[in-house]
């Protein structure tokens, strides 16, 4: 069987074009909750904020998904044949080279000569306006296969201005045997015809007054789903009956023992699009959690989960699946198999959690049940999805086997509400989306370079200046904020966990902070004097520089010591460094002991006094990877990468800056280890100045506790304070028992009544006491706490109920409560009532005992 990914590159690079490895799930991009598309990887390059290429032409196949913000497919997955959380993109990309001809020749050979799809099963779309394409297209295929539709179908735009333009798609008709409904017709909404490719056409740029101006150098984007080439190739009319996806069926099929039907299994299709998604999103780098994109994984997983339930599965059984994904698609990205132990243990971590979870999900679904004659609330639908994880269909799927109905629309109601909350409160990736004179710069300068390695002071010629908005000026006057351009910069740019250079420009300029844009190394600066484009100045990096260094050394340590202590799972999760302190997040399933920790740090500690050499080298990837260094996912390295090794303590990929010798970063100190999400553990720390700094801190506090306790030795002390603590705690319930209040005792028959309120003391133990002190007895006391009213009542041997007591007399207080014949409480809000309901408790008592 072709391998249609690896035949559609290979196809590709025959053609010109640079295979390009595709991009990270989480974009490089502050608008985007997830990469969408294929094209998001080159956006820059087709918005014209960075030069094209050397090579114009490129391919790939990008990971993709689809479940949040505007491209959402989340609810569909599952019900029908095409949609998926997690697919693959394949693309051909032209920057301005080859236009519509050569797109349309490209694509047309591969489907009928690669793929080798029968001509007579091939029709094409085009935008009702492009006569150039259908003229194209005449020369591949018969004219009455070629159909015009309006801007709806066949016509992309970016967003609401930039590139857009016309688009032709390629469809397959897959037999009137097999799809006969009323919209199975060309052009129709049916899955007969079958959309496999689409070409776009980039040729004009919409403005802000939505007007299309002709672009100097037209592109080409195309996209065509993986898993859609794949079914059609096999013949298979749903992506899910492909081998992309059955092999993942038959696993939940084996683990759950009851077999997969198409037409009842939309429950197996979901698990298996679902784990793909989780699976490589947690392989990433991504974990679960409350906000975000973890937010959105979390959902999905327990999608997934809750409709496991319904198959049958009582606990986790998704972490066992993942191990299928690792050998389907392993091969094309292998990290998935690098991680594939660490991800299956978040996973089971996460389903452990909500598998308790669904049974509370359940319990008020049967309670809502009993309130329900024919239609289901979609208030309790809703809260079965928000608080507990239960997708819509799954409510809906366990309604139907009821015979029930639901409220579908306050349920979208309430889900419309959430999205704009949900889309006010997503903040992108945390940066602000950038826009400036990039493209010019880099076509006017190239790259500058960065000899941070050698240098932290040196003379450096001021290639461009540019404003707080990133427009170039000429010069920047004295009390003005901007950007600077150096031909060679020794400011290191923030990057890798490493925070990013401050320093000065002579006497000119104080540098506040170093950022990589398109890969220009720009510093920010704040002016003194004026500053021009041109000049040569001194630039000098901030001496913190060397605890910044400290820092991100001693985190390779740690990283090594969690390695060799905790075990071969352990990954890096994410790391900070800063001139005071680091944090490293990293893959573990639980929260390390007071004795790992202790271990963890005496290691690094020892690795630091035996003074290990620093030792950075340039070496191919190839090379660095059989070397054993660590790489950290979605890093982006180049054919060459730079790698840093202490000894044989630690070897890692790094482009950061570090300390020639471990010895220089003087003491470590874990100051806190805490958790992330589920399966993921974070280590804060500090050495250097900063841990003399906390030193200091400690020492001034242990002074403070010694002149409080009054003692030298600090524990001898509070343990006398103790002591002396419970002595006094004693001698306090001696004079409480001495001094209660007379509490006023009225006979009612046989009955001793008491309604009173007790001004101090704990009013459960009096009302104990009297119960002990009275054969029949019925008291209630109140007593006043700041504003608010506390009641509580008790009976024995007597008629008067103390929960129906409560129940009659808690309401004058503006309260509420209740409990048992023989003792219940209340709290009221209105203390100005008490006299009232003093006296209303004595009625009550009075009439019940008449």
């Amino acid at each position: 069987m072709m391998d249609v990914r690896e035949a559609f590159l290979a196809f590709f690079e025959s053609k010109q074009h640079a295979r390009v490895p595709s991009s990270p799930l989480v974009p490089d991009d502050a608008t985007l909750l997830f990469t969408n598309a294929g094209m998001v990887p080159f956006k820059s390059i087709f918005t014209g904020d960075i030069p094209i290429p050397a090579n114009p032409r490129a391919t790939s196949a990008q990971t993709c998904i689809r479940a949040g913000g505007k491209h959402n497919d989340l609810e569909n997955v599952g019900h029908t044949a095409r949609h998926h959380t997690f697919f693959e993109m394949l693309g051909n990309f032209s920057f301005g080279d080859y236009f519509k001809e050569e797109a349309i020749a490209h694509a047309w050979e591969f489907v009928t000569e690669v793929m080798k799809l029968p001509v007579d099963k091939l029709w094409v779309t085009v935008h009702e306006s492009d006569d150039e394409a259908e003229e194209i297209w005449k020369k591949h295929i018969a004219a009455d296969r070629i159909m015009r539709l309006g801007d709806k179908d066949n016509f992309w735009q970016m967003g609401d201005t930039g590139p857009c333009g016309p688009c032709s798609e390629i469809f397959v008709d897959q037999g009137a045997e097999h799809f006969n409904g009323p919209e199975d017709y060309m052009g129709g909404d049916g899955d007969r015809f079958l959309e496999i490719w689409n070409l776009v056409f980039m040729q004009y740029e919409r403005n802000t007054k939505g007007e299309l101006k002709p672009l100097p150098k037209p592109s080409i984007d195309t996209g065509m789903g993986l898993e859609r080439a794949t079914a059609v190739l096999e013949g298979a009319l749903s992506n899910y009956d492909s081998t992309l996806f059955m092999p993942i069926i038959r696993r939940v099929e084996a683990l759950i023992g009851k077999p997969y039907t198409y037409a009842s299994g939309a429950s197996y299709r979901v698990i298996a699009d679902h784990i793909r998604t989780v699976t490589f999103l947690l392989s990433q780098g991504t974990n679960f959690s409350n906000e975000g994109r973890g937010y959105v994984l979390r959902r999905i997983l327990r999608r997934a989960v809750c409709h496991g339930y319904l198959l049958g599965f009582t606990k986790p059984f998704m972490f066992e699946i993942a191990g299928t994904v690792a050998e389907l698609m392993g091969k094309q990205y292998p990290y998935i198999v690098e991680k594939l132990n660490v991800v299956k243990e978040q996973i089971m971590l996460e389903e452990e959690r909500f598998f308790k979870t669904i049974a509370s999900g359940i319990e008020l679904f049967n309670e809502e049940l009993k309130n329900t004659k024919e239609t289901f609330s979609g208030e309790v639908a809703f809260k079965l999805y928000d608080t507990f994880g239960f997708p819509l269909d799954l409510t809906e799927d366990m309604l139907r086997e009821k015979h029930l109905s639901l409220d579908v629309e306050t349920f979208e109601t309430l889900m419309s509400e959430q999205r704009k909350r949900a889309k006010a409160a997503w903040k992108g990736s945390g940066d602000a989306h950038v826009e400036g004179d990039f493209k010019t710069l880099l076509e006017t300068f190239g790259v500058n370079t960065f000899i941070g390695y050698s240098y932290t002071k040196a003379p450096v010629k001021i290639q461009a200046l540019l404003g707080e908005n990133f427009e170039r000026v000429e010069q920047l006057h004295a009390h003005q904020r901007g950007w600077v351009l150096l031909e060679e910069t020794p400011f290191y740019a923030e990057s890798g966990g490493q925070s990013g250079d401050t320093g000065t420009l002579g006497d000119k300029a104080t540098v506040t902070e170093t950022k990589k844009f398109h890969g220009l190394n720009l510093s920010h600066i704040e002016t003194k004097s004026t500053l021009n484009v041109g000049e040569t100045i001194e630039a000098i990096v901030d001496p913190e520089r060397n605890e910044i260094a400290k820092h991100h050394s001693a985190t390779h340590l740690l990283h090594a010591a969690l390695y060799e202590l905790l075990g071969e799972h352990i990954s890096q999760a994410g790391s900070l460094v800063e001139h005071n302190r680091l944090r490293f997040d990293f893959s573990h399933p639980k929260a390390m002991s007071h004795e790992e920790i202790a271990l963890v740090e005496e290691r690094v500690n020892y690795h630091i006094f035996h003074a290990l050499a620093g030792m950075t080298r340039e070496m191919s990837i190839d090379e660095a990877k059989k070397s054993g260094a660590k790489a950290q996912f979605g890093e982006k390295y180049g054919d060459t990468v730079r790698v840093v090794n202490f000894g044989m303590a630690s070897v890692e990929f790094c482009g950061g800056i570090h300390v020639d010798n471990t010895a220089t970063i003087g003491t470590f100190i874990i100051v806190k280890e805490s958790g992330v999400s589920a399966g993921v553990r974070r280590i804060e720390a500090v050495c250097g100045n900063a841990a003399y700094n906390l030193f200091k801190q400690q020492r001034h506090l242990l002074e403070e506790v010694e002149a409080s306790v009054k003692n030298r030795d600090v524990l001898a002390g509070i343990e006398r304070l103790k002591d002396q603590v419970k002595t006094l705690k004693t001698e306090m319930s001696t004079l409480a028992s001495s001094a209660k209040e007379e509490l006023s005792i009225t006979m009612m028959g046989n009955t001793a009544v008491v309604v009173a309120e007790l001004t101090a003391g704990d009013i459960k133990e009096r009302i104990d006491e009297l119960k002990n002190q009275h054969d029949s007895v019925a008291v209630i006391l109140f007593q006043i706490k700041e504003d608010k009213v506390l009641l509580a009542a008790g009976a024995k041997n007597t008629g008067v109920k103390a929960g129906d007591w409560i129940k009659a007399i808690a309401p004058i207080l503006g309260g509420g409560g209740g409990g048992r014949p023989d003792f219940a409480q209340a709290g009221g809000k209105d203390a100005s009532k008490l006299t009232e309901a003093k006296e209303a408790a004595l009625a009550y008592v009075t009439k019940e005992l008449a």
